[in-house]
């Protein structure tokens, strides 16, 4: 849908006189989402590109590639962004990637022409969060369980190698802090598969993971999903520790 919504755009640009205007809106507003396609399509003869789903979120657009591959990039490109910030998300994913019980993407930082993108297979499935009402509230036990699990392993994990990018923030643990918008189902068995989208992950406190589990979806709101999650945490939290 976005894919089509941003190449109608980028022809109704085209019909713009002054190219200064038309050449700003295309870096601007469409994030010059074009030349990054064919970059991609340069960089990767082999893939079947036709089967291509354009992803919108947070500081970031994607290209979703034959159901096989997500190629992300930053909205606003800038070439001279340090490698640090690039490499940021990667980091945190390849932390976490052993001590995660839900699958996490692995990250590859390709370059493609002049630009920097994430490469990481795709996770098939839905995003909770666009489940009805009914449905969440139907598995919310599991689900909760499966989310609870995921938390706790995430905000208590020791991961020294990231320290550096807690940056002085306040916090009791490592937290995903955009879950209400990137929980993974698989549509046969209804459980959940993944937590993808790691750009806003960071130290903070463990209410905020909480809270931002439902905290964009007013579905999952509805659900009460969060209560599910909060009493199997707490069960995992206070269960005997296995030395």
């Amino acid at each position: 849908m976005w894919k089509l919504f941003f190449e109608i755009c980028y022809f109704l640009t085209g019909l713009i006189p002054i190219r200064s205007v038309r050449n700003h809106l295309r870096m601007e507003k469409l994030f010059d989402w074009k030349n990054k396609y064919r970059a991609l399509k340069k960089k990767f003869p082999e893939l079947k590109f036709r089967n291509t789903r354009m992803i919108k979120g947070g500081w970031n657009i994607g290209f979703i590639v034959d159901k096989k591959y997500v190629f992300k990039i930053r909205k606003i490109y800038d070439a001279k962004t340090p490698v640090q910030k690039i490499n940021r998300e990667k980091r945190i994913t390849d932390a976490f990637a052993n001590i995660s019980p839900l699958r996490i993407p692995h990250i590859e930082i390709i370059r493609a022409g002049k630009y920097t993108f994430y490469k990481y297979d795709f996770i098939a499935g839905k995003n909770l969060n666009t489940c009805s009402v009914k449905m969440i509230k139907r598995h919310a036990d599991v689900w909760g369980r499966q989310l609870a699990e995921f938390i706790y392993a995430i905000h208590n994990a020791y991961v020294p190698e990231i320290d550096d990018l807690r940056n002085g923030v306040d916090g009791d643990g490592w937290n995903h802090n955009d879950m209400c918008n990137n929980m993974i189902i698989d549509r046969k068995t209804k459980q959940v598969v993944g937590v993808i989208d790691w750009e806003y992950a960071n130290w903070g406190f463990l209410d905020n993971e909480f809270n931002n589990t439902v905290a964009y979806s007013s579905k999952m709101k509805k659900s009460g999903i969060i209560n599910h999650i909060k009493q199997n945490y707490a069960q995992i939290a206070n269960a005997p520790q296995q030395k």
